[in-house]
Parts: C-alpha cells; structure tokens; sequence
C-alpha cells in the first residue's frame, strides 16, 4: 500500500444512474491504496467544484494518488492539498482541463478578480541525482551540508525557470506552487533522509532576482517538509518574502513554507489575494 504524510483528504463516490452517490467501500478504498485520511479533502473538492472539466480532473487525482511512481503521486497531493487551502480562505477554484498546450492546474476567483496557480512537487530520482548541474561543480555533491543547501537552491531555481515557460501567456496574476517533500531529492527510498540546512534568506534572495527576468510570474510559493533553516547572519528582510517556520516535530504541515512576490511583475497580486495567500501560509 502506497504510503503518505499524514493529512486529511476525502469520500471517494460511484454515480448511480439515478444521480444518487453512495460511499465507496473501506475495503475498496484499501484495495485501491488510498490512505483513509484522502477523503475529505477530496470530498471538499467534489462539492466545490461543480464544473465538468474539475471532475474530470478530481477522477483522474484518483488514478495519480494510488500511481506506483512516487513523483506522480507527490504532484497529486501537492494540487490536492492547495486547492483545499484555497477554498478555505473564499476562493473559487476550478481545475483547468489538461491539454497539450501547458497551461496552469487551477483558476481562482477571489470576489471579481481572478488569479492562475501551477502546481508542482520535486522529487528527484536516482537517475536524475546522477546528472550533473551545469551551475554547480562536481566537487559539490560530496561537500558539507551547507553546500547541499546550495544545490537545492540551484535546482529550485531551474524549476522556476522550467515551469515559467508555460505560463508566459496569462495577463492576470500567476503563483507557481512548489512542494518539496524531501529536501535531499532522493525518491521514495526507504533509507533514513539527510538532513538539509538551508539558509532560507539566500533562497529568497535568488528566487527575488530571478523572478525580476520573469514579468508574467507574479509570486511563487515554496513549500519545504523536511529542511533545517540555517540561523540568520544578517537582521535584514526582504519586504517581498512572506515566512512561516514551524517546529520540528510538526508533520502535518511543512518546516517552512514562503511566498516570494516578483517585484518587476507586470501583474502584481492585489491586496485581497496576497493576504488570502498569506493565510495559506
């Protein structure tokens, strides 16, 4: 059975031709590999998004969450798991359908106005954790663990710039969300994880000069499980960061999670948005 961090999710159902839903079975859920805690959120989903093209995404979540590569299922959990958030705080959300033209995974609403959300989870593989980075040396994949914290700011900031050319067509306000749920980038491994430390000020800062190349991304969002934040060298903040560290013992949230705004963006979040994701954090 596929296994997951603990969150509550949702009630999966079967339409029946009259239009009634009836409970799918514990033990179907169990056949399947879902962990009980899915339900509800799902259920919150399915209920709010009552368009066509989110159930047709919320079915095929289903598929990704029981998925046997652990990537596929991370990214499903990551969108579940916002868009739960995003309800939460009066936003509308509806699932884009998926295309072959890449766009955003979800339209919002706050009141009239309307903001885009890409989703994505990094995970890593062992395939991938051998190729080297053309910005970073070789000499760094053995080094101490604050040079690990550098590399895994390289390859956040590589997912940015990967992830920002599918958006560069939208005019409203665009977040890009990413999830990472092992900080070492190692998989699924059953292998005890590595602790990374990582000097969140210095992420911040290079996610803040790279985003002023990128005017179409308005914010983006990271959500960080399982590194160790370095102490602060300097007193100094960014006025665009939002921050939010929690302790270590807690699991059932992320260590860290922050929103960086693009201060050169040509469409800037407003007031009612930025303070809605605020409260996601």
């Amino acid at each position: 059975m596929a296994r997951f961090r603990p969150r509550k999710t949702f009630r999966l159902t079967t339409h029946l031709r009259e239009g009634h839903r009836e409970p799918v079975p514990s033990w179907k859920r169990e056949e399947q590999g879902l962990s009980p805690d899915l339900e509800e959120r799902w259920s919150t989903l399915h209920r709010h998004c009552a368009d066509q093209s989110s159930h047709l995404r919320l079915a095929r979540l289903v598929r990704r969450l029981t998925h046997y590569d652990y990537g596929v299922r991370e990214s499903a959990l990551a969108e579940l798991e916002l868009a739960v958030q995003l309800i939460r705080v009066d936003t509308r959300v509806t699932f884009l359908p998926e295309s072959q033209a890449r766009t955003a995974d979800l339209e919002c609403r706050l009141g009239r106005e309307r903001f885009f959300v890409e989703v994505t989870a990094m995970v890593g593989s062992a395939e991938r954790r051998r190729l080297s980075l053309r910005v970073v040396s070789p000499d760094e994949e053995l080094a101490d663990e604050e040079d690990r914290g550098i590399i895994l700011i390289h390859r956040i900031l590589a997912r940015i710039q990967q992830k920002a050319k599918q958006l560069a067509d939208y005019c409203d306000p665009v977040i890009l969300s990413i999830s990472v749920p092992r900080a070492d980038l190692q998989g699924e491994r059953s292998s005890r994880r590595e602790a990374i430390r990582l000097d969140l000020k210095a992420l911040a800062g290079s996610v803040t000069v790279l985003l002023t190349k990128l005017r179409h991304l308005s914010a983006v969002m990271i959500s960080l499980w399982d590194v160790e934040p370095l102490p602060s060298k300097a007193a100094t903040r960014l006025a665009n960061v939002e921050l939010v560290e929690r302790p270590r013992r807690q699991r059932a949230s992320p260590r860290v999670r922050m929103l960086i705004r693009n201060p050169g963006t040509a469409a800037p979040l407003s007031e009612r948005q930025g303070e809605a994701f605020r409260q996601v954090l």
